[in-house]
Order: C-alpha cells, then structure tokens, then sequence
C-alpha cells in the first residue's frame, strides 16, 4: 500500500514582536474533545497529477480561505505516526482567524456501526498561536516546521 501524502501552508504573523502561528483543529468526531497535539497546519492530499506546491495553495484556499503571499520559505517534509508524509511551506499572513472558514466536510458513518453518514467540518477552527503554545497544539510530527520556520527567520 503506498503512503499517502499531504501539502500545506504554515502561515506565519508577528505580534508585539512575537511570532505566532495560525494552526487548524480538524472537525468530527474523533477530534472535538483533543486540543494538545491535535492541531495541524491546514494541509490536504494533492489531485492525480498536481504539483505539491499547487495542492498546498489548493488546500489553503479550501480550508482556510485565503491565498498565500510571497515570498514563500520552503520547510521540507515529515512523515507522520501513520505513515502520511507532510511537505509544508510557510508564509508571512494577516489572515484574520475570526473569518468564516470555507464548507469543506467530509461524511464519516457516525455513531460507529449505525448505518448513518454524517457530514462534519474537515476544519472545526482556526487560531494564531505563540510558538511555545503551538509546540503543545500541533500534530506531534509537525513541530519541526515550527523550529524550521524559526530557523529560516533567524537566517
């Protein structure tokens, strides 16, 4: 079985000289009572033939709502305890986390072994976090594009 793979964006801010990060909660079931480690960078599977890069904008534009700005800071990739490989890149936003996020669901047989679909949000919210909190919030796999991202502004 191939791994599946994912692109996305870390959207980036700074705030009374603090640089924060914008992360993603996914929606459903299996998430509504996970906070610490269950945040992600808002990321999705390329189509047949895309680019990783171009899904990434995809995805942003999808699940977020906004598109990202240049100059872009390419933070590689890493595989996540499933398996999936995430490539990330991030950009400077000042996308406003309080904006309505965009329809994008997915429909799940829920409760289990019921027999009903149900639709649930594939991201619940959005927020900006200081990097130490997001180190708490992001998907465990994630954190080194934080450290990544930290080490491209130093540079």
């Amino acid at each position: 079985m191939a791994s599946r793979v994912s692109a996305g964006f870390l959207l980036y801010r700074r705030r009374a000289g603090a640089l924060e990060v914008l992360l993603a909660h996914p929606g459903g079931p299996f998430y509504a009572r996970r906070d610490e480690g269950a945040w992600s960078i808002p990321k999705g599977e390329p189509e047949p033939g895309e680019e990783l890069l171009a899904a990434a904008r995809r995805e942003l534009r999808e699940e977020i709502g906004c598109e990202p700005r240049e100059p872009l800071i390419a933070l590689g990739s890493v595989v996540q305890r499933g398996g999936k490989t995430v490539h990330a890149w991030a950009c400077e936003s000042d996308h406003d986390e309080g904006a309505p996020l965009p329809a994008s669901t997915f429909e799940l047989e829920w409760p289990p072994r019921s027999g009903r679909r149900r639709s649930f949000p594939e991201i619940d919210r959005v927020a900006y976090f200081p990097i130490a909190e997001a180190q708490r919030k992001i998907n465990e796999a994630q954190r080194v594009f934080l450290t990544r991202l930290e080490e491209a502004l130093r540079a």
